[in-house]
């Protein structure tokens, strides 16, 4: 095991803690100068965002309360892909149990890692089009409400804090910086 271009190696790992939504760990790594360490690692499961939009250049968002920074704000839909799940697949999943919704049309927009050092923790965030409302959402501890806001105020709600989770902010940013 390790990356032969970084010269780190891995010689083994062992779980401190294991469960179907984390797994904590330390790795046996060889840096570089021949030092061996023991690196705590964590690995999440693979998850998915989706900025649905519509045709008035608005993207649907929940308005929900994280209880570990003790904090509110404005997301986009999303969650965990399920085992052997396509990841379009759970987006879309994940955006009918949270809003109600169902995209037509969905494309990739970018994959990214918010805790390379730490976690490996991957994220993929899907843009979703033609919205086609498919009932009410299944699950109702998600958020507070949901709303359609306009892509020209979300800077707005970046720098007033009110969009502030990495999902969100590298899904609607990258978009918003693509679209231009």
């Amino acid at each position: 095991m390790g990356d032969a271009a970084s010269g780190w190696r891995a010689h083994g790992e062992r779980a401190i803690y294991d469960s179907p939504w984390v797994w904590l760990g330390q790795v046996d790594v060889e840096l570089p100068d021949g030092q061996r360490i023991w690196h705590h690692v964590v690995r999440l499961r693979r998850a998915v965002i989706m900025l649905l939009l519509d045709e008035q250049d608005r993207v649907l968002m929940l308005w929900r309360h994280r209880f570990i920074p003790r904090r509110w704000g404005w997301e986009l839909p999303g969650g965990l892909v399920d085992a052997g799940e396509d990841p379009a697949v759970a987006a879309q999943r994940e955006l009918a149990e949270e809003t109600g919704y169902r995209a037509g049309q969905v494309t990739r927009l970018i994959t990214f890692q918010p805790l390379a050092g730490l976690a490996d923790a991957e994220r993929i965030v899907f843009t979703g089009r033609d919205p086609q409302r498919i009932g009410e959402p299944t699950d109702t501890t998600e958020s507070e409400r949901l709303d359609w806001i306009p892509l020209a105020s979300v800077p707005g709600l970046v720098a007033a804090g009110q969009i502030w989770t990495s999902g969100s902010l590298v899904g609607l940013l990258h978009f918003l910086t693509a679209k231009r």
